[in-house]
């Protein structure tokens, strides 16, 4: 089957805001960062999404650390997986010091939150030229999106001439802003309506119990799918997972019930190749 009709899971094992005293498998050192990518790379994963943090366990953006725990991936996976940085703020860092790390950093690859890039149309100019020199860089963008709203948004800036890739990767998160932050896959549907902008590639995540009944439904509808510790805990029974790998392996299990293959590292990487 061709690349571009592969299921490609990304796994997300820490995020920046639990702990280990929501569960002690997550991740937060970069040998522990390691040996997740390792495991989720056993259990499906085509990608990790990599949070870091300070000595006393907080969000951080740093180049140093990332290249830290980059550099302990690349050990034990080499690249095998596509390894994504985070630029999230949580609310303690500016646009501009968001964009400097990761231009300090070249990963192979960033999540960008449109409403945290962009608040407003006066940083429009200035996202625009961080994503051409991410473009030059080679550094694969992939945009956060919360709401359909912020996907149209993100159409009229591509419109404006704004955006320099031709297939901009973008990740629906489903359920953020629901009570109880607890996602559904009817979640999706408003991203997916008539009339609602098309993403040459979309992943999805989601919160709660139903993370794998909301990515399996992104991925039956021409999506794929993004799991892990950073937004779920529990496997689709209601048991507490055992790590991050087990989150993957649910999914896998279920993408390949569905007669859907899954995508390596290298057919991702394909899929974005155009963007």
């Amino acid at each position: 089957m061709p690349d571009q009709n592969r299921v490609a899971i990304a796994v997300a094992p820490n995020g920046g805001r639990r702990t280990k005293a929501d569960h002690p498998a997550l991740p937060i050192s970069p040998d522990e960062l390691a040996h997740v990518a390792a495991a989720s790379l056993d259990a499906g994963a085509a990608m990790i999404h990599v949070h870091v943090r300070d000595r006393d366990g907080r969000h951080l953006l740093d180049a140093e650390a990332y290249r830290a725990a980059i550099a302990a991936i690349r050990t034990g996976v080499g690249d095998r997986l596509v390894l994504q940085i985070t630029s999230e703020a949580l609310g303690l860092y500016r646009p501009e010091q968001q964009m400097r790390v990761v231009l300090e950093v070249r990963p192979e690859a960033v999540s960008l939150a449109l409403r945290e890039l962009v608040p407003d149309q006066t940083h429009e100019a200035a996202f625009a030229a961080f994503l051409e020199q991410l473009r030059k860089e080679k550094v694969a963008p992939q945009i956060i999106l919360y709401t359909p709203e912020e996907a149209t948004y993100l159409a009229t800036l591509k419109q404006r001439g704004h955006i320099p890739f031709d297939n901009l990767p973008v990740l629906y998160v489903l359920g953020r802003y629901t009570v109880g932050q607890k996602s559904s896959p009817a979640d999706l549907l408003p991203f997916l309506a008539p009339g609602s902008p098309s993403f040459g590639h979309w992943m999805a995540c989601a919160f709660g119990g139903q993370e794998t009944a909301c990515v399996t439904a992104a991925v039956l509808l021409g999506g794929h799918a993004r799991v892990g510790f950073e937004n779920n805990l529990f496997l689709p029974d209601g048991a507490l997972a055992a790590g991050n790998q087990d989150l993957v392996a649910a999914t896998r299990r279920t993408v390949e019930a569905c007669g859907l293959p899954l995508a390596s590292a290298d057919s991702l990487r394909g899929q974005w190749g155009g963007a």
